[in-house]
């Protein structure tokens, strides 16, 4: 968004009083203004009385279409217009005219090339206050808008779709897919979706206008823009960046008209900045989401913090603003690829199944909410963005269904191979000894009941990489944190590799889990607390790199959980066993073999509590049997 030249476009004025334009009545719909047939299907010239489009015509613009004050352009329902490509491509709405865009969520309008390439969009120009004043010149066209009019009414937009818009007119000036310059409140926008363009997709030049239920995805410049300073109300936006090289979420520029963002959800597969405000300007912003953004606010020319207010407090630079979606992708439905099929992020209340020929990217918290289900069929991967605004909440009274086979497991992993995200979360409705509702150290998330028999879903061939993240110095996310998920759930053929904390971790509850692989986890590659009393079957965990810490971590009260076949072997010294507190197990088929700590009574619990091969645990005892496990066993994810 730059505005230091002000040109006139001699191509809009070649248009404007060109001889073969098209002048009609609302009752007369021939595209010609005086003896001549015109071909009905092209778009192009000035608009001098109120037109009516019919639907059944596929359109093409192909150059500048101006609606003149005191005109009507009307465009109904499933009314799709081909556009050509370049600058001198684009509707006006001139200041006294309007654009009555009549489409529904089973046929919206749709405007857009079929080709590649790109055009100028949708530019309507109205008569409400502007910093640049009245009859001010647009850095489009030498178009003339603003002034003193604060309710003008220049129509209404309806299920709206732009495509391919935006256009670099010079290294100041641009196109973008909605333009609104100096529009008033008296104008209705709602229902409006702007994808893959060069520029922004709606920038506001001052004016009062509302819009609500906004989409914008994939823009290479700003998804929302504003200066001159607007004042009017941005409601329910979903803003989606999947392909690098965009600008940001929101950019904002001038004097603070202090306009409201209610409902603000922007998703980032590929970093950048979210929220970008320059020179005085400002917001008031409630209902705010960010996902996957590196930077999520940017005082470009440290203006006042205290301008821009977001959840009813000053706004702050450390602050990551993310947090559950507040608007619904699925509310966009009537969007064909709304959300791209590919990003996982926000509350998922109805039943998922993802697509294995899709790779996905999980930028920020996808949770699946009580009743719903998510099924990731045998070969998906699912990208991770990094830090631990980044995992799957699988709620209490949800479901997870892992399909992976041997052949084809599931994969979640970052692209990136530094850093580190929060894996994949379950809670279930099993006993703990946090009790019913218990909250979770990662999220707030809630977990425990008294269903020791809950059915959190099944997860089958699964590899975890890069997991385990540090909250502060008491909470860390894991590879796959199990929160009192019940003994009806069904884990096998899972793999953990690599990470910054536990491996597996079990808060309570009676779930068992079988043939499992931990490799060089930074902190305990199987850690269980809160009385979990499930079996754990045919676990190998390898230790190649130093700086872990120990094979089986144990705390809290002793719920006996049974170990079943359980090979260690570290080439870096560290610990082996390590119970905290009362903790204990029932351990048949142990094999330990490198480490410099064998057993580690942390809190001088009862030894007793440690069954070992069918007898109480031995401190001097090494454990060091044949393998009991067979690591060929895991090929399927260490040849990954």
């Amino acid at each position: 968004m730059k505005k230091t030249i002000r040109q006139i476009s001699i191509l809009s004025v070649i248009a404007l009083l060109n001889v073969f334009a098209i002048s009609c009545s609302s009752d007369d719909d021939s595209t010609g203004g005086g003896g001549g047939e015109t071909d009905e299907s092209i778009l192009e010239g000035s608009i001098t009385e109120s037109k009516i489009l019919d639907a059944s015509i596929a359109y093409e613009l192909t150059g500048i279409l101006s609606v003149e004050s005191g005109a009507t352009l009307t465009i109904p329902a499933g009314t799709n217009i081909t556009t050509g490509t370049g600058t001198d491509v684009y509707i006006a709405v001139q200041k006294g005219a309007k654009i009555n865009i009549n489409g529904t969520a089973d046929s919206p309008v749709t405007m857009g090339p079929d080709t590649a390439g790109n055009w100028g969009g949708l530019v309507i120009l109205g008569d409400a206050s502007t910093t640049a004043g009245t009859d001010a010149t647009a850095e489009v066209g030498g178009l003339i808008y603003g002034g003193s009019n604060d309710s003008d009414n220049s129509g209404s937009i309806e299920y709206l779709i732009i495509t391919n818009s935006g256009a670099q007119i010079n290294a100041d000036s641009q196109y973008n897919g909605l333009t609104l310059y100096a529009v008033g409140s008296g104008t209705s926008i709602s229902n409006i979706a702007i994808m893959n363009g060069l520029d922004d997709g709606i920038e506001f030049f001052g004016g009062t206008v509302n819009a609500s239920n906004v989409y914008v995805q994939d823009l290479e410049d700003d998804a929302i823009d504003w200066t001159e300073g607007w004042n009017g109300k941005l409601t329910n936006t979903y803003v989606l960046h999947s392909v690098s090289g965009f600008s940001t979420a929101i950019e904002a520029d001038g004097v603070n008209g202090n306009p409201i963002i209610e409902n603000f959800t922007a998703v980032s597969s590929v970093g950048g900045t979210a929220l970008q405000f320059k020179a005085e300007s400002g917001a008031t912003i409630t209902g705010l989401s960010l996902s996957g953004y590196d930077t999520a606010l940017e005082m470009a020319n440290d203006g006042p913090l205290a301008n821009v207010i977001i959840e009813g407090e000053t706004a702050t630079l450390e602050d990551s603003y993310t947090g559950p979606a507040t608007v619904d992708v699925s509310m966009f439905d009537w969007i064909e690829n709304a959300g791209s099929n590919s990003i996982l992020t926000g509350s998922i209340y109805e039943d998922m199944t993802l697509d294995a020929s899709i790779t996905y990217s999980l930028p920020g918290i996808l949770s699946i909410e009580d009743g719903a289900s998510l099924t990731i069929p045998a070969g998906t991967t699912i990208n991770t963005g990094i830090g631990t605004d980044v995992y799957i909440a699988i709620q209490k009274g949800a479901q997870i269904f892992i399909e992976g086979t041997e052949a084809n497991p599931v994969v979640m992993a970052p692209t990136s191979e530094t850093g580190v995200w929060g894996g994949l979360v379950i809670l279930g409705d099993a006993t703990t000894t946090a009790g019913t509702d218990a909250t979770a150290e990662v999220g707030g998330l809630i977990y425990g009941g008294s269903n020791d028999e809950d059915n959190s879903g099944s997860i089958e061939y699964l590899v975890i990489k890069q997991s385990g993240a540090q909250i502060n110095a008491d909470s860390q996310y894991n590879g796959l944190t199990l929160y009192a998920v019940g003994s009806a759930t069904s884990i096998n053929n899972v793999a953990l590799i690599g990470g910054l904390d536990d491996g597996i971790e079990f808060f309570g509850g009676t779930v068992n889990a079988t043939n499992v692989y931990v490799q060089d986890l930074e902190d305990d590659a199987i850690d269980w607390t809160e009385g979990w009393n499930g079996t754990l079957t045919n676990t190998y965990v390898s230790h190649t790199q130093a700086g872990f810490s120990t094979a089986i971590e144990a705390d809290g009260v002793n719920g006996n959980p049974k170990i079943v076949n359980f090979t260690a072997v570290s080439t870096v010294d560290g610990k082996a066993l390590q119970f905290k507190a009362e903790s204990g197990a029932t351990i048949t088929g142990l094999s330990l073999t490198g480490y410099a700590t064998i057993l580690d009574m942390a809190n001088d619990g009862p030894l007793s509590n440690v069954s070992i091969n069918g007898e109480e645990a031995n401190e001097t005892s090494l454990y060091d049997e044949a393998a009991t496990v067979d690591v060929a066993t895991f090929s399927w994810a260490t040849s990954l």
